[in-house]
C-alpha cells in the first residue's frame, strides 16, 4: 500500500488538493450564493460555445462558400417566416445569427484574454520594479501611469489604431488588426495592475525574508522574481478577472466604431455594428441577440470577479 501510494504521489496530491478546495471557505461562499452559481454556469456555456463553435455551431459562418444571400433577413424561428434551421434568424449576408454569435464570441474572448495577459505582464513588471527599486524609477513609472489614467481606454486604442494605419502598408492592416487591438487594449489597462503590485511590493520588500535574501547575496532581480513576486500576485487574479469583462466591452466598442477586428473575423461588436444598420427597418434580431450575448457574458464575468474579490479577502469574510 505504501509503495503504491509512493508511486502515485501526484495522484494523491491532486486528490488532496481537490478535497481541500471543496472543503474550503472559498467554495462554500461560492455554492451558497445562487448568483455566483448562475454566473459560473453562464460563463461556462459561453466559453464552451465559443471555443467549440467549429463543432457545435449549426453553420460555419467563417466559410464564405456556405453563405447564400437567398437566406438573408430570415426572422427567428418562432416568428412568421422563420425557419427551424436558423433559431435566431439570419443577417443581411445569410449568416445564421446563432452561429455568428458563437464564432464572434470566440474572437472577443481571444482578444480579451490576450489583452489581459499583455496588461498583466506589463503592469506587474512595471509595478514590481517601481515598488522595489523606488526613487527616480518609481517616480517616472508612476507619472507615466498618471498620464495613462488621464486618457480613456477607447481614446488610447483609437490613437494606436491611427498610428498603426499610418505606419503599416494597407495590405497588412487587416492581417495585423487583431494584434493591434490586443496591444491597444492591453496598454489601456496596465495601470491598475502596476499600482496594485507596487503597493504590495513596497510592503513586502521590508519583510524579514527579503532582508535575509539580501544578506546571503541574492541579486535584486532574483529577489523580485523568486521571492517578492509570488507574494504580491494575490490581487492580480481578481483584477484580471474583472479586466477581462472590461477588455471584451472595449473590444466590442472599438469594433462597433469600425476600428476593431476586420469584417472577415467578426466579433460581437462587429455583429452589433452590422445589425444596427437594419435595426430601424425591422430586422431587430441582427443586433439585439449579439447585444444580449455581450451583456450576459460581461455581467457573468464581472459577477465572478466580484465574488473572487470578496472570497479571497479575509477582511470581508
Amino acid at each position: 500500500m505504501g509503495t503504491e501510494r509512493t508511486g502515485n504521489t501526484w495522484v494523491w496530491r491532486l486528490r488532496d488538493s481537490v478535497h481541500r478546495f471543496f472543503d474550503s471557505d472559498v467554495f462554500y461562499s461560492f455554492r451558497r450564493s445562487p448568483v455566483n452559481v448562475v454566473a459560473f454556469l453562464v460563463t461556462v456555456v459561453f466559453f464552451v460555445g465559443a471555443f467549440a463553435a467549429p463543432v457545435l455551431a449549426p453553420f460555419n459562418t467563417n466559410d464564405v462558400a456556405t453563405l447564400d444571400l437567398m437566406d438573408a433577413f430570415h426572422p427567428p424561428a418562432w416568428m412568421e417566416g422563420g425557419s427551424s434551421e436558423h433559431l435566431l434568424g439570419t443577417d443581411d449576408q445569410g449568416r445564421d445569427v446563432l452561429s455568428a454569435i458563437m464564432f464572434g464570441t470566440q474572437v472577443s474572448l481571444i482578444v480579451g484574454f490576450m489583452s489581459v495577459i499583455f496588461s498583466v505582464v506589463l503592469g506587474v513588471g512595471l509595478g514590481l520594479i517601481s515598488g522595489y527599486v523606488g526613487g527616480r524609477t518609481d517616480h517616472i513609472i508612476m507619472r507615466l501611469a498618471d498620464v495613462q489614467l488621464s486618457f480613456p481606454a477607447v481614446l488610447v486604442a483609437l490613437l494606436l489604431f491611427g498610428f498603426a494605419k499610418a505606419v503599416l502598408p494597407r495590405e497588412l492592416q487587416e492581417d495585423v488588426a487583431i494584434y493591434v487591438l490586443i496591444v491597444a487594449i492591453g496598454l489601456s489597462n496596465w495601470v491598475q495592475f502596476a499600482r496594485t503590485v507596487r503597493g504590495s511590493t513596497m510592503v513586502e520588500k521590508n519583510k524579514e525574508y527579503v532582508q535575509a535574501a539580501r544578506v546571503i547575496g541574492r541579486a535584486p532581480v532574483a529577489i523580485m522574481v523568486r521571492h517578492v513576486l509570488p507574494n504580491v500576485m494575490g490581487p492580480v487574479l481578481v483584477i484580471a478577472t474583472i479586466s477581462l469583462a472590461l477588455a471584451i466591452i472595449t473590444e466590442a466598442t472599438l469594433s462597433f466604431l469600425g476600428v476593431g477586428v476586420p469584417p472577415t473575423q467578426p466579433s460581437l461588436g462587429t455583429l452589433i455594428r452590422f445589425g444596427n444598420n437594419f435595426l430601424f427597418s425591422g430586422e431587430w434580431w441582427m443586433t439585439i441577440f449579439p447585444g444580449l450575448a455581450l451583456v450576459m457574458l460581461a455581467l457573468a464575468v464581472n459577477l465572478l470577479g466580484d465574488w473572487m474579490r470578496d472570497a479571497l479577502n479575509p477582511k470581508l469574510r
